[in-house]
């Protein structure tokens, strides 16, 4: 029988509590495809997670060993549903298990990748896409509109900086004194968050995209105006950030990035007509998948990161 190499969490901690193991290959249900996975990126929540820090870790902590991985690319296996087998699919996989060599994918969770973009390009776009492009909607930004993106180089911040220019908005983006120059490629205008303060910096911002939460998001609230609407991505510190909002009479909510093909088809689409571009940093083997948690759960990581499925 076939057999399916994964890496999983095998006890909240360090990133040395990922393991190797050996499953048999999944068999889909009705409503799901095998897909041989080609790439998982590797996201901030994947770390938290890992720690046993946040809504996701709540969710398995009694399904330890556990499989993490939100998003993946790859190929379908044999014929599901609209899907014919060799067929190339990415997807938000909302019950993990990325991190392996096949899983099985609920159809509706699904798009197909276009030919003129990679499994790579794909494999960035589920978790990182879908939050800067639905955080963007729920602040409701606007052509003319001056927009604050915290952590402006990582993989979320890289694409909200782009998705914002797009829709006509002024963009700012936070980024240390080594990301300024990818920021401005990018369109937006770079400030160093170690040479100054964020609001000596930069005022009368009408929306703040938050991908730090804590206290850097919270002293970054000082640059928005009043009425300006705020969008807090990190679930952990989200009370904090809208509390802090209110007091200064500044509209804040969080969010939880959701599933969405037509969204996610909208944005494979923009990478193939090169409007939007995709930074990867670096692509690990499975195998080393720790030293991928290593780099994402410094705060300090370019782009995406993604493991390769062996």
């Amino acid at each position: 029988m076939s057999q399916n190499l994964q890496l999983a969490i095998t006890a909240f901690g360090g990133p040395e509590t990922l393991k190797l193991q050996h499953t048999s290959v999944p068999t889909p249900n009705d409503n799901q495809a095998l897909v041989k996975v080609a790439f998982a990126g590797v996201n901030p929540i994947d770390a938290k997670t890992r720690a046993g820090l946040g809504w996701g870790a709540e969710k398995i902590k009694d399904s330890l060993p556990w499989v993490p991985g939100f998003d993946a690319a790859g190929t379908i296996v044999s014929d599901a549903g609209a899907f014919k087998a060799g067929d190339r699919v990415v997807g938000r996989i909302v019950e993990g298990g990325g991190y392996g060599q096949y899983l099985c994918a609920d159809l509706d969770a699904l798009s197909r990748i276009p030919d003129g973009v990679s499994f790579e390009q794909a494999a960035c776009l589920p978790v990182a896409g879908l939050t800067a492009l639905q955080a963007l909607e729920l602040a409701d930004v606007q052509a003319g509109d001056r927009v604050l993106v915290l952590a402006g180089a990582g993989g979320v911040g890289h694409i909200a900086i782009q998705l914002g220019k797009a829709k006509g908005a002024e963009v700012f983006a936070s980024c240390s004194s080594a990301n300024t120059d990818f920021v401005s490629s990018l369109g937006a205008t770079a400030l160093d968050y170690r040479d100054q303060a964020l609001d000596a910096q930069v005022q009368d911002i009408d929306v703040l995209i938050d991908l730090m939460g804590g206290d850097v998001g919270e002293a970054a609230l000082a640059c928005v105006k009043a009425g300006g609407r705020v969008v807090t991505v990190p679930t952990i510190t989200a009370p904090r950030i809208i509390d802090a909002a209110k007091e200064k009479g500044i509209e804040a909510q969080g969010m939880l990035v959701k599933p969405n093909t037509q969204q996610l088809d909208m944005l494979t689409a923009a990478i193939e007509a090169k409007s939007l571009l995709v930074e990867i940093t670096k692509i690990y083997p499975l195998e080393q998948g720790v030293q991928a948690h290593v780099d994402i759960q410094s705060g300090r990581t370019r782009g995406k990161i993604l493991l390769e499925m062996p």
